[in-house]
This record gives structure tokens, sequence and C-alpha cells, in this order.
């Protein structure tokens, strides 16, 4: 039993539908947006916005722990490791919102692998900057990156239900249609 590609279309708002024109008129206004290299209207989404904030904390407790005095060696790598990590996936993922990669490689469940990502990523990133503030001893920089390790867990958290509630709604929506 083959079933073929489909197409999810995400263009409704909760204003209604994403166009209300003619047929003719949204075909060429969707090639003309097809045939641009950069999504803009992604850098100005919530979903953009999220993932921005979510890379400048990530890399302001990376420099606030990286330039400190160290109380704990283990504590600290571990807490390095996790939010480089957790930033290049977030800069990953973004790219591929950014450039349209996900349209081109359509073998990839781009909201499933961005859904673990988050889930993974945001555990672990919990657990470091748990071990980061307990071993922080009132260090100012240990403090600070502790701090923005737990603003990019909720942002992270964030991303999880904005990616979970966009995943029921689509599924949702295919299964009436």
């Amino acid at each position: 039993m083959s079933h073929g590609a489909r197409v999810i279309r995400t263009g409704v708002t909760s204003a209604g539908p994403a166009s209300t024109s003619p047929p003719a008129a949204s075909s060429s206004a969707s090639a003309s947006s097809d045939g641009e290299l950069v999504d803009g209207a992604y850098f100005r989404s919530c979903a953009g916005m999220l993932k921005v904030a979510q890379m400048i904390s990530l890399l302001v407790a990376f420099i606030s722990i990286n330039n400190s005095q160290w109380t704990n060696y283990s504590a600290y790598s571990y807490f390095q490791i996790v939010a480089m990590c957790d930033l290049v996936m977030v800069l990953f993922f973004y790219i591929i919102h950014i450039f349209r990669i996900y349209r081109m490689l359509t073998c990839v469940s781009w909201p499933l692998a961005e859904f673990l990502h988050y889930l993974i990523g945001t555990i672990l990133l919990l657990i470091a900057s748990i071990v980061a503030a307990s071993k922080s001893y009132n260090v100012t920089g240990l403090v600070a990156g502790a701090t923005f390790g737990f603003l990019a867990t909720i942002l992270c958290v964030l991303s999880i239900w904005s990616s979970y509630k966009v995943s029921c709604i689509t599924q949702s929506t295919n299964a009436a249609v």
C-alpha cells in the first residue's frame, strides 16, 4: 500500500485563512514566495524570535560560565558542552526554517526531529543548570550562567509546547480533511 507525499498547509491564523483573494492571485503570490531564498516571515514569527532568544541566552550562559573562576570542573564542563550542543542545534533548526530546507529534504520529519531535539535538550539543559547553580558558591559569573541556563530551559519548554501544539493542530486538521 503506497501513500503519496502529503502537503500540509499551515497558513491559517487565528484571524482566518491566510488569503481571501481569488485563486489566481494566491497562486502567483505563492509562486513568488517559493522563489525567494530566505523566508523573511520566519524572522518575525513567534517561533523565529523564540529561537533567537534561545540562542542569545545559551550564548550568554556559555560566556558567563567560561569567563568565571570555576569551583567544580566537571559540573561546568558538562554545562558548557550541553549549552554549546543546544546552541548549535537551535541554530541548525533556525537555518533549516530560514532557508526552507525542510521543503527540499522531505525524507526527514522536521517537526518530529525538532520536537525530539527540544525534549532531550531541555532535559539535559535543566540538569546542567541545576548542577551549575548548586556548585556556584555565589560566584557572580557562575550564578549568571546558571540563571541564563534556566532562562534557556524555560524558552525550550515554550518551544516544546508550541511545537506540540502545532503538531496536534496539524494532525486534527488532516483527520478532518
